[in-house]
């Protein structure tokens, strides 16, 4: 009995002879007190923020080993290891600013310069974007891009383009590291496959860079930067579930390849089979897919520094919606509607440096893509094949930067259709030049020009003009002007054409059109003594097109009718961001655009067809550092826009109701190497076809098999067909998929 008290003796003791000590410490940034830093224990729940003052204390620790994080957003994160021995420790932390608004870039002038010191405006969106909003794919992405819409063109076959300042999908080119592989027949499917794990930064710029990049480049162009092998982590995986039953995955790795070698590795995976018919019509809500992509990027070390890099990609997918019976043994046929696309493609692109004292550099690219489709029972087979190689040669003389190029690019088309009798092939020669002159500290103009010869159109000039003026360090304005053109290659850009029951008519042999821009934008950054900091970005445009082609959807509601347009259209509008920055591990960014995108002709003003008169988007993100959570919640909305009817009988709306996706997701990153996250997509449930009493028209007859049309090719309104319909799932402005569940883990090791 005495033994057993002595023991609680002397441990009653040793507890109260323990003891407890604290952390203090002061926060700075520039000599100021930072309020609202994060401060926490790493790999602990402890942590605080510091008050008004910039002081912080972290207390009831016992002694031993810890490293102490200070975390503000938009300031890079500092560690400090201490050990406690005998007394409590005081640190100060300095804290200095981020450079995320300084990303290098290289899109708007071919050159890798500052995103600030640039005279074109470009928008950078890092991986931290991607991660907001997990998509299988970066069309869906940019759905949170101000400005930025990916347009959905059929109900069945959900293919769709990417909406740039409301202009149509056509007037978007999509880059790959700078190479134009990504147009013509594989508008639709070029932004899906690459592995979202393995960008680096998306950059896009808004209006014409025709002077630049050529033919396609009207509206703007987005560039989808992939890592490079040394910055990508030495294993990566990522992967997702939905509760539609959409699996995603993302699986890369990075290996030295000798002692000159460095290959980067990354494959994405998706897969949805899950037949869902919320809306009752007997046709898919979502298109089912089966898609692999397999990337590779190598970069070599030359004993001369200079870059050689290399990468290939391999794409195929099978994709097919339709009614719900439909299987592959109906391909083609005449009694189950489906329409099903095979996708075969590859690309491979390079950057070799010139082994001269120059700085010239040979870009080089090659696709080569085959689809295999069929609308019911009308097949779409077709080849694209598309090589480019330039010269870039950099060269800084006194004031001028100055850019000169030659480039030469090879297409060829054929398809199985009546406006394809022959092959297409053509070969465009280009030249072109660009001087950025630098007349002091803030002012610099950019001067460019490039020629094309197309031997089906001539001779084809594409200046532009661009000057910037700093106010401060902090404000900047920049005006641009410049011409685009593009070469129309029909079929392969309107998929509206294909699908559906509707006659496509073309007029007349179509011109390129042309197009003549000014946009004119402001940036501010805003800095606050208590941390906080606000970007401001806004920019108005107008932009006029001559020899415009936009499909006439209205002249005959059976038709689809081509041509150049007899008179012109515009778009014009007004945009602004703001991006800030709140401390406490908050950051915000919200954005709005208003457009006017209208063609006039013989005298008559028209809004075009699906395009809204205003959108905007927002994000929110909350980190609390303690427990590593991090809160998403991400959104957009779009205001009315004209839509595709049949005629005056069609009881579908006119216009569109102002909708809006909007998303949460909750992300844990507390353990090594490793991230948890998932949340809910389309919190608000919307679908197009609420207010609607359907959305694809006579789905219930597909082949049109009961329409009666009278002796002018006009469909009669008759007791089976009381609005006097043909079938047609043209009429989309938005997804159909409702509100689902996400769950996903990321791993990386570096």
């Amino acid at each position: 009995m005495k033994l057993i008290q002595a023991l609680i003796l002397i441990l009653c003791t040793s507890a109260s002879a323990q003891v407890i000590y604290s952390i203090k410490g002061k926060v700075l940034s520039n000599g100021e007190p930072l309020p609202d830093t994060n401060i926490y224990i790493e790999n602990t729940t402890k942590g605080t923020t510091t008050n008004d003052d910039g002081i912080f204390i972290i207390e009831n620790l016992k002694s031993g080993n810890y490293t102490i994080v200070a975390s503000f957003t938009g300031y890079k994160i500092q560690k400090k290891t201490i050990t406690i021995r005998d007394e409590s420790a005081f640190l100060t932390f300095n804290l200095n600013e981020s450079d995320n608004l300084d990303d290098v870039i290289i899109t708007g002038t071919l050159k890798a310069v500052s995103r600030l010191e640039s005279p074109v405006p470009v928008e950078v969106y890092t991986p931290t974007f991607l991660k907001k909003n997990p998509t299988p794919n970066i069309f869906e992405a940019l759905q949170n891009v101000n400005g930025v819409r990916p347009q959905l063109n059929c109900n069945v076959c959900n293919t769709g383009d990417i909406h740039i300042n409301g202009l149509e999908g056509p007037y978007t080119l999509v880059l790959i590291d700078g190479m134009p592989i990504v147009s013509g027949l594989s508008t639709v499917y070029g932004l899906s496959g690459i592995p979202n794990s393995l960008i680096e930064q998306i950059e896009i710029v808004k209006g014409p860079a025709s002077s630049l990049y050529g033919s396609e480049a009207v509206g703007g162009l987005i560039n989808v930067i992939t890592k490079l092998p040394e910055n990508a982590p030495r294993f990566f995986a990522d992967g997702f579930v939905t509760g539609w039953g959409e699996v995603n995955l993302d699986v890369g790795f990075k290996a030295n390849v000798g002692e000159k070698a460095t290959v980067l590795f990354g494959t994405n995976y998706f897969k949805y089979d899950n037949i869902i018919d919320n809306n009752n019509d007997n046709f898919t809500d979502l298109t089912l897919q089966d898609r692999i992509s397999v990337f590779q990027k190598w970069d070599f070390k030359r004993a001369s520094h200079k870059k050689l890099s290399l990468a290939g990609r391999y794409f195929y997918e099978d994709r097919w919606g339709g009614e719900l019976q439909w299987t592959k043994a109906d391909r083609g046929g005449n009694e189950i509607y489906g329409e099903s696309i095979y996708t075969s493609r590859f690309e491979i692109l390079g950057n070799y440096e010139l082994p001269i004292r120059e700085k010239v550099n040979f870009q080089f690219s090659y696709s080569d893509h085959d689809q295999n489709s069929v609308y019911g029972d009308t097949p779409y087979l077709a080849q694209q094949r598309i090589g480019f190689g330039q010269f870039i040669w950099d060269k800084t003389i006194s004031k001028h930067d100055l850019l000169f190029g030659s480039a030469i690019r090879y297409n060829y088309y054929n398809d199985n259709t009546t406006a394809t009798l022959n092959a297409d092939e053509v070969t465009i020669p280009s030249l072109f030049v660009q001087d950025e002159i630098v007349f002091s500290k803030k002012q610099s103009l950019l001067l460019g020009m490039r020629y094309d010869y197309d031997n089906r159109h001539g001779n084809i000039f594409t200046p532009r003009v661009a000057y910037k003026y700093k106010l401060t360090d902090n404000d900047i304005i920049r005006l641009n002007a410049g011409t685009g053109f593009r070469v129309v290659n029909l079929f392969t850009e309107e998929h509206a054409a294909l699908t559906g029951a509707r006659d496509v008519v073309i007029e007349e042999a179509l011109e390129p059109e042309e197009s003549y821009n000014v946009t004119l934008n402001y940036l501010k950054k805003l800095y606050l003594k208590n941390g906080m900091y606000f970007t401001f970005d806004t920019s108005a445009w107008y932009t006029y097109f001559t020899n415009a082609i936009i499909p006439d959807y209205d002249t005959n509601p059976n038709q689809i009718i081509y041509g150049n347009l007899d008179g012109y259209s515009t778009s014009t509008g007004l945009s602004f961001n703001i991006d800030a920055v709140l401390g406490s591990g908050i950051n915000a960014s919200i954005g709005a655009t208003y457009q006017d995108v209208s063609q006039t002709e013989n005298g008559e003003h028209t809004e075009q067809i699906l395009t809204e008169k205003f959108s905007g988007v927002w994000s929110f993100s909350y980190k609390n550092y303690p427990t590593n959570l991090t809160i998403d919640y991400t959104g957009n909305i779009y205001g009315p826009m004209r839509l595709p009817l049949l005629g005056d009988l069609d009881p579908r709306q006119e216009y569109s109701p102002t909708w809006s996706i909007q998303n949460i997701q909750i992300t844990h990153d507390g353990l090594e190497n490793l991230e948890i996250y998932g949340g809910v997509k389309n919190l608000l449930n919307w679908t197009p076809n609420k207010g609607n009493p359907f959305i694809i028209a006579r789905s219930d007859d597909p082949f049109d098999e009961n329409v009666q049309f009278n002796g002018n090719g006009n469909v009669l309104a008759t007791s089976d067909n009381p609005y006097a319909l043909t079938f047609d799932p043209s009429y989309v402005y938005g997804p159909n998929q409702g509100i689902r569940l996400f769950f996903g883990v990321r791993y990386k090791l570096n």
